[in-house]
């Protein structure tokens, strides 16, 4: 039996796995925060960490753990209608509920004793536990010429975001958060299955504490309605 400790929590603008973009880089404006728990909330255990400028993330899939995994999975970029290993995939629902990520730090602050990495985009849901940190080592970590079988390019975005005239005035007052909105939507959060569909359909996502409602429908994403 091995006993994993969370050294930290992610504060991120995803209040749940719906949304959350399925790689870091996808979404420039989606930055988070590390704040370290004791007895890791010490200065010493992150001393010389400032000098890289990315890191490596182990976290808990905290949010699909309950509901187990399966051999074989259908990853969003075959479609949802191929299917591959578990270990030939990105999956949250997996034997060890693990992921990994690889993140820009931006800084390293001490807030009233709170040890706080600033970090640049994340694909990670708010709350999430940190297990570990390790950092980013270019010449061993970075591999140009690798092999990624059915991701090797990044993703295009796959929806046109437009907003309501209602939503354009509930945003007068947050510009920042139309931008991120486009950003995460635009990628299209859809279960592969619905976008099948051509009917209109309508979602919901939290971003930022903020409740924004959006219909799809030919490709292009209504941003209804921002609460």
């Amino acid at each position: 039996m091995i006993n994993l400790t969370p050294i930290g929590t992610i504060h991120s603008p995803y209040k749940e796995k719906f949304g959350v973009p399925r790689q870091p880089n996808l979404v420039p404006l989606g930055k988070g925060e590390l704040h370290l728990l004791p007895p890791f909330n010490n200065p010493e255990c992150v001393k010389g960490l400032e000098q890289f400028s990315h890191l490596w993330l182990l976290f808990i899939f905290n949010h699909t753990i309950e509901q187990g995994w399966q051999n074989t999975v259908r990853p969003p970029r075959l479609g949802g209608n191929e299917k591959v290993g578990v270990f030939a995939s990105r999956s949250t629902f997996r034997p060890n509920p693990i992921g990994l990520s690889a993140v820009e730090l931006h800084d390293i602050i001490n807030v009233n004793g709170q040890i706080i990495l600033k970090l640049g985009s994340v694909d990670i849901v708010d709350k999430t536990p940190i297990i570990d940190i390790k950092p980013y080592i270019p010449y061993s970590d970075c591999y140009p010429n690798a092999a990624a079988s059915y991701a090797n390019n990044k993703p295009l975005p796959s929806l046109t975001v437009i907003f309501s005239n209602k939503a354009i005035e509930q945003l007068k007052s947050l510009p920042e958060l139309q931008e991120l909105i486009i950003q995460v939507v635009s990628q299209d959060p859809r279960p592969a299955y619905k976008k099948k569909s051509t009917r209109p359909q309508i979602f919901g996502i939290t971003l930022s504490n903020m409740n924004i409602r959006f219909e799809v429908e030919n490709n292009i994403a209504t941003i209804i309605d921002i609460s």
